[in-house]
């Protein structure tokens, strides 16, 4: 890299650490909380409104159903926090959901746990960024009429502070996390001391609006799916909690009993958060749409603020700097809350990785122990998905969930085989009895996801859940191929006997355009490696030059002789090619060396002026069998000026140990 580009580095990420200082990084529990929980906290800013809009359809009169609604989601993320519970104290190493099924339902569960967290934790940054413009675009119109470029930047920005290392970005985001808390739950209890001790009037923008419905007075099957929609939409407050489990290795010791902690906080707090805004929406009078065309007795150029923000401005009303915070607080966590999936996301995709299923540069650690590779391929799918689908919530929540209830229900029903087969040879009754309570929760959770999912899948399949299943498919399939092709090469490296043969002789060819120092210094290094043969050939694309290449070359005192090929064509690769076959036919057990002199440039320009008939001899010469390749570089004037001063960065130096003193 030239000094710009290495100086840009270190601005972005900062300085490299050793390897040896990946215990500095790992997460006390007050800065965890806002790591992973920050998805699940935050979900209370979408999950109610989605809740709402769905119930819309049948007017009003559906709003009734919403406590129920909320009651029901609340109820299923209790029991989900209880299980991974379970799960974390059960496998502490950090491969969550997806080693619970690989090592108690087989590889292929496992995989398709994989395939689904990871379509779901880049769902996870594509949805927070989108809410969190939407947030934003309340207070600040051209947010709301930019919301892609928003979203494309606020992922680029936290992709760079993610480089930087889990620990650093966690310390980052734990104050608007913790702002958050604080204004939310400020929020709620004035709110509610407000109307039910004071008895104010408080009441939202909306309230008093009608709202025309496009399906009034359901009733029986239909008014029965509809409150299923709204559930599966309401769920959505559960993504982030398997986030944890996932990412225990980034906890301090004892790493179990943290994670597991955060996990209870993280719970409690959303779950509180999640009801308090429900029961509050009703009790302000929002009336909530999917256009504002829907909403009777609104004023002309009415622009509907999100469910937060009518909220804030309803329970601060007379105080606009309360309104503000909750609103800004809002955007940020929903912003922040991506930095669940950064955590997560990587961790799995290094697992993975290691297990052969994704490319292996995935499993490895960047210049700040973080997993840099994962980090940048999240952020390039989530830009992608917030592209195509215009930065909408409402669009993309119907993909959402899907993948991280397909995650729970197989994880559960692996928990459940787990402690069956501990059940079989563990004797002690106080562990048995352990167990088995761990087991009932483990059994409830599946019972209560499995049913979930359900749901979601009649539900959201239609609305754009099979985009999501289709996508999970395409990376079992990817997946499974790369394995393959791993497995495969292995067993060509390892099965295969060598027989140790030596060749019988070894045959020199050094590549020549010019004679200058270049090629002498070719010639040199050729003969240095003693072969039985060594000749120097040039192709015939230029009559004049080449005659002038003879004759010099034969006025100097260069022992090996130049042969050249004719190119009637005046191409250089195939003639080059078709000599060395003849030569490989004429004599099969010989190898032949080439030597190709190559400039050395210090600058990218330079590089696209030189070397290109080199690169592409040696893509083609590389697939030849008994055939070497060999670069015999010459450094120019500019590269020696690029490497005065460089610091070294080369691919793994940091991790393994060197420091910045090389």
């Amino acid at each position: 890299m030239s000094k710009l580009t290495t100086a840009a580095k270190r601005m972005l990420v900062g300085r490299p650490f050793r390897s040896d200082s990946l215990g500095h990084t790992l997460l006390p529990k007050r800065i965890a909380l806002p790591v992973f929980a920050s998805d699940a906290l935050s979900s209370v800013a979408y999950a109610p409104e989605e809740i709402f809009l769905v119930l819309s359809v049948a007017g009003l009169s559906a709003y009734t159903y919403a406590p129920w609604v909320g009651l029901a989601v609340a109820l299923v993320m209790a029991v989900v926090v209880a299980s991974y519970r379970q799960n974390v104290h059960a496998y502490p190493s950090g491969g969550g959901d997806y080693e619970v099924a690989t090592k108690n339902l087989g590889p292929t569960a496992g995989l398709t746990v994989g395939s689904a967290l990871l379509v779901d934790y880049v769902l996870t940054v594509a949805v927070s960024i989108s809410s969190a413009a939407s947030n934003i675009g309340s207070a600040v119109p051209f947010v709301s009429t930019h919301k892609v470029l928003f979203a494309v930047a606020a992922i680029v920005i936290l992709t760079a502070m993610n480089l930087r290392g889990v620990r650093e970005s966690g310390t980052l985001f734990a104050i608007p996390v913790y702002a958050f808390m604080i204004g939310m739950f400020v929020m709620l209890v004035w709110g509610f001391f407000r109307i039910g001790l004071l008895g104010d009037q408080v009441h939202a923008e909306s309230y008093g609006f009608g709202l025309k419905a496009e399906e009034e007075h359901l009733l029986g099957l239909p008014l029965v799916f509809l409150i299923a929609r709204a559930f599966s939409s309401g769920c959505a407050a559960l993504t982030g909690v398997e986030a944890i489990s996932n990412g225990v290795p980034a906890f301090r010791k004892p790493k179990s009993r943290n994670a597991a902690t955060t996990l209870l906080l993280l719970g409690s707090i959303a779950i509180v958060m999640f009801m308090g805004m429900i029961v509050l929406t009703q009790k302000v009078g929002v009336v909530y749409a999917h256009n504002t065309s829907d909403l009777i007795g609104a004023p002309a150029g009415y622009e509907q603020k999100t469910l937060v923000a009518q909220l804030a401005g309803a329970v601060f009303h007379g105080f606009p700097a309360g309104f503000y915070f909750v609103t800004i607080v809002t955007a940020l966590i929903l912003v922040l809350a991506a930095n669940t999936a950064f955590n997560g996301f990587p961790v799995l995709g290094s697992i993975l990785a290691q297990d052969r299923f994704l490319p292996r540069q995935l499993h490895t650690r960047g210049d700040r122990l973080a997993f840099s590779n994962g980090i940048i391929f999240l952020a390039g799918a989530a830009i992608a998905f917030v592209v195509f689908f215009g930065a909408e919530v409402t669009k993309l929540i119907q993909l959402y969930i899907v993948g991280v209830f397909v995650s729970f229900v197989l994880s559960q029903t692996g928990m459940l085989r787990h402690w069956t087969r501990l059940l079989r040879t563990e004797t002690d009754p106080t562990q048995r009895a352990r167990m088995k309570r761990s087991r009932v929760i483990n059994a409830v959770g599946l019972t209560m996801t499995a049913t979930v999912l359900v749901i979601v899948l009649v539900t959201k399949f239609l609305a754009g859940a099979w985009i999501a299943i289709v996508t999970m498919a395409a990376i079992f399939g990817l997946m499974k191929l790369i394995r393959r092709h791993y497995d495969t090469v292995s067993r060509e490296l390892d099965e295969t006997e060598w027989d140790g043969v030596l060749p019988s002789r070894t045959h020199s060819i050094v590549l020549v355009s010019k004679l200058h120092l270049p090629t002498k210094r070719a010639i040199a290094y050729a003969r240095a490696t003693r072969p039985d043969t060594i000749e120097a050939i040039t192709v015939n694309v230029d009559e004049p030059d080449t005659r002038a290449l003879v004759r010099e070359w034969e006025r100097s005192d260069i022992s090996v002789p130049l042969k050249v090929i004719e190119s009637p064509y005046r191409e250089i690769t195939k003639p080059v090619m078709d000599y060395v076959k003849r030569m490989r036919r004429d004599s099969p057990r010989d190898v032949v060396t080439v030597f190709i002199p190559e400039y050395v440039v210090g600058h990218w320009w330079e590089q696209l002026l030189h070397n290109q008939s080199a690169l592409r001899l040696k893509g083609r010469l590389l697939f030849e069998p008994g055939v070497m390749v060999t670069s015999v570089p010459w450094q120019l004037t500019s590269s020696a000026k690029a490497r005065a001063g460089r610091e070294i960065s080369a691919p793994g130096s940091v991790r393994r140990g060197y420091g910045d003193e090389l």
